[in-house]
């Protein structure tokens, strides 16, 4: 592949997620296009840590991604009828059981 981009071969989009310190979870911080993932790190790193804000960096090509339709959300997440026990709000506290 081309270092450049053309209108038929534009540089590829990456998801960009960094981790602020030991510990914590990586975040989503944004995208850039790069022409490999050896850039694309290299571009994260001078776009999104430019003050020391991170310990950690992934990237990953959008195309790689599948997620679930947003628009979707309410059928997607609810649970089936009949399986309120998945929910603690389900569950009552014994009768003279005191640590609960």
């Amino acid at each position: 592949m081309s270092a450049e981009p053309t209108a038929a071969q534009p540089w590829p989009l990456w998801e960009v997620f960094v981790r602020a310190s030991r510990g914590l979870s990586h975040v989503h911080v944004g995208s850039l296009h790069a022409p490999d993932e050896e850039l694309a790190v290299r571009n994260a790193r001078d776009l999104y840590t430019r003050r020391g804000e991170g310990v950690s960096i992934w990237v990953v090509r959008s195309d790689a991604i599948t997620a679930s339709d947003p628009d979707a959300k309410d059928a997607f997440f609810t649970s089936p009828e009949g399986k309120n026990f998945r929910h603690a709000t389900y569950y009552t506290a014994a009768e003279g059981v005191k640590h609960l």
